[in-house]
């Protein structure tokens, strides 16, 4: 018999269980709960029955509860397992063992793909996407593309998730849909306006994959052949994911000189269309730009008081990273033909004078930046191997070349594989824009093994939930842990429109991390990337432990997680 006191009457449940007995799965006592709401910690202790948080308790009162497994948090944290809304594990968590060592060691329980491009729906225009990921013909990029056939038809969307669910992962997978792909499948990778029949195919593309899950549409509007969608395009496509509650969330078209014009297309893309903006990465990249900052932060504020629901995301460090075929213009890269581009000498001289162009008005690719601060990765030539992890000025200086050269020419030749770090950002400017109540915490990196992994990543890989935790919130004081946790859990699930994750609540799936608050911190570089954080003690992904003690379990419990708009039962 249980008794509840309310106002002045007791209420007696004579059916009600109480926490002594009844049996558990999983309890974990000892801790301070940070529930993910932002509200102060508190002790408790918590009981899970399968999959669901079932329980939250005083401390003490499921001291003689009956359970499977007892965890003591005494010292500890315990909150809700971290969201990370920009992850690019797709590879990971199809090919790999689906561990995703580097996330899950961060604490991360959910991971949200999609920036820019997605396998899926697939037609013969995807299939020349993936298929030219991998120019060089290897057994993974055979194996890649081979899977991206597999999605095709109307629901093709609902199948790339389901395979990777029952390919067995260590963390829930959800995924926005592609703007790139959204357009590649109705114009291939050509240049132009799309007619009114590309639109309308465009339109059925984002409803179907609406009803099959996707959290919205992303964009990246700097990488070709996604950077040729216009503005009125990327309004129609998102007024067809606005009945399904989705969300249009970007890689605007200029982080630098034009970062302010981006933003303004960025938000009247949700205002015209009717559905909530978020803004990938937020920053002033490049030194000149770094001003830029203050009224950034100040026109999404100014959206947001005017009733508009705009919000951002970042990653903890001040360098960025991508492709270095993104300092090239995108007309080379059109109809898939960049290293074609690249081979003539005439196509040559017109991008040397562009890519070098710094007169007032000029479009920025990478001249905003000395050469010094770009760090080039990725290299397959045994002759330039030498040059991984250098600067393209040292790197241009052994050639005998100036940088603008050496893209071009180290491009062509690793056939555009190499990546490049971007030491663009200012340290100040990203204490102060993370700050900001609107921005969520998000990797914009894949979770790698560090044992079977080779070649420098961006140590956000690793890093980026630690770092907040140990850098902003231990060391520097810029905000509290309960606003970190907030930042990395329910924000992040309001975003996505996740009811039942991202906070310790009964009822809510168990997706929890265990971590010391005086320890946890991030431990990759640029010079070492492949080198776990600590602190993070354990983590449970739908009640299963795949964390425990600094070591994966190797269990793989994570689901599918699917949009607002997903329909269940559906018919052909």
């Amino acid at each position: 018999m249980v008794g509840r006191l309310v106002g002045p009457f007791l209420l007696v449940c004579v059916a009600c269980a109480t926490p002594s007995d009844t049996a558990y799965d999983l309890v974990i006592v000892n801790g301070r709960i940070v529930d993910g709401s932002g509200n102060p910690w508190f002790h408790g202790d918590v009981g899970v029955r399968g999959n669901r948080i079932v329980t939250i308790t005083p401390p003490g009162a499921l001291d003689d509860a009956k359970t499977t497994e007892r965890v003591d948090a005494a010292g500890l944290i315990v909150a809700p397992g971290f969201i990370d809304l920009q992850s690019h594990s797709w590879d990971q968590l199809l090919f790999a063992d689906g561990r995703v060592i580097g996330k899950v060691s961060q604490g991360v329980t959910s991971e949200i793909l999609g920036e820019s491009t997605t396998p899926a729906p697939s037609n013969e225009h995807i299939d020349s996407l993936f298929g030219g990921g991998d120019p060089g013909g290897t057994e993974a990029g055979a194996e890649r593309l081979q899977r991206v056939r597999r999605y095709r038809g109307r629901h093709g969307f609902d199948a790339w998730l389901a395979e990777m669910e029952s390919h067995g992962i260590s963390v829930n997978v959800g995924s926005y849909l592609g703007a790139t792909t959204v357009r590649a499948f109705a114009m291939g990778q050509a240049e132009g306006l799309p007619t009114p029949a590309h639109l309308d195919m465009m339109r059925d593309v984002v409803r179907d994959a609406m009803r099959d899950g996707a959290f919205g549409i992303s964009s990246a509007l700097v990488y070709p052949p996604g950077s040729y969608a216009g503005t009125e395009e990327l309004i129609e496509t998102a007024k067809s994911m606005a009945p399904f509650h989705g969300t249009y969330i970007t890689h605007m078209r200029s982080e630098e000189r034009n970062l302010l014009p981006a933003m303004d297309e960025a938000i009247r893309i949700g205002r015209e269309s009717g559905v909530p903006v978020v803004i990938y990465h937020f920053k002033a990249s490049g030194q000149v730009n770094w001003p830029l900052a203050d009224p950034a932060i100040a026109k999404i504020d100014s959206a947001r008081a005017a009733g508009q629901d705009v919000k951002a995301t970042m990653y903890s460090y001040p360098a960025s990273g991508n492709n270095l075929s993104s300092c090239i213009p995108p007309w080379a890269h059109a109809d898939g033909e960049l290293l074609k581009n690249l081979a003539d000498p005439a196509l040559r001289v017109r991008l040397r004078a562009e890519m070098a162009d710094t007169r007032p008005g000029a479009p920025v690719y990478c001249q905003h930046n000395p050469p010094s601060a770009y760090q080039v990765s990725g290299f397959q030539r045994e002759d330039w191997k030498q040059f991984d992890g250098l600067r393209l000025d040292a790197i241009a200086s052994a050639l005998g070349m100036d940088w603008v050269d050496a893209i071009l020419e180290l491009t062509l030749g690793e056939e555009d594989r190499l990546g490049k770090i971007s030491f663009s950002m200012s340290e100040e400017n990203v204490a102060k824009m993370i700050s900001q109540p609107w921005v969520v915490i998000a990797s914009d990196a894949g979770g790698y093994d560090p044992d079977t992994t080779t070649g420098l990543v961006h140590p956000r890989s690793y890093g980026t939930f630690p770092r907040v935790l140990g850098k902003y919130v231990r060391e520097e004081g810029l905000f509290s842990l309960e606003e970190a946790v907030r930042k990395m859990t329910s924000a992040t699930a309001q975003i996505l429109g996740l009811r039942d994750r991202g906070m310790l609540k009964e009822g809510m799936f168990a997706d929890i991390v265990i971590f010391d608050p005086t320890t946890v911190g991030d431990r990759a570089t640029f010079q070492q990337p492949h080198q776990l954080s600590v602190g993070i003690r354990d983590v449970f992904v739908n009640g299963v432990g795949v964390w425990r003690n600094g070591v994966h379990t190797g269990a793989t419990p994570g689901r599918a997680l699917r949009g607002p708009g997903w329909v269940a039962q559906r018919t052909p």
